[in-house]
């Protein structure tokens, strides 16, 4: 699996709890529920690999600092993300945390994925933090940090 690939898994990020035939959302409970919501729908749009949604939702100055040692932007993340034959089966997260304050969030943990990557399958466990900020009314991710876990 390409690295930069794995930290689009790695964003799956705070997925928690199953929700329906293997597609799983995080667990929200305690936070702004217009976070929490924005949080969902990123899960699912990464799950879903569903550009429009991506586009929304991450900020147009996003950065990922991935576990290769690499900066990717919005641009380059979208493209990983959403490339024919990559496809991500099962995503669960321990170690859940998250730091809220007005206009901003942390969210984070532990991430254990399964799929394939342009047709190849994969396995990993990675660290990662999203950071969200609330800009104009709406929460988007403007950073992620990431690296592949033991």
């Amino acid at each position: 699996m390409r690295l930069s690939h794995w930290s689009w898994i790695i964003l799956a990020a705070s997925i928690a709890t199953q929700a329906h035939a293997g597609q799983e959302v995080g667990d929200y409970r305690g936070l702004p529920q217009d976070l929490a919501a924005a949080a969902t729908a990123y899960d699912l749009a990464q799950f879903k690999s569903d550009r429009a949604e991506l586009e929304r939702l991450l900020a147009d100055d996003y950065t990922l600092a991935g576990s290769n040692g690499r900066n990717q932007t919005k641009a380059e993340f979208i493209a990983d993300s959403t490339a024919p034959g990559s496809k991500t089966t099962y995503v669960a997260i321990t170690q859940q945390v998250s730091k809220v304050w007005p206009n901003g969030a942390v969210l984070g943990g532990m991430v254990d994925a399964k799929g394939s990557d342009r047709g190849k399958p994969f396995t990993m466990r990675a660290r990662f933090v999203d950071v969200w900020a609330k800009r104009d009314g709406r929460w988007q991710v403007i950073f992620t940090q990431a690296h592949i876990a033991p």
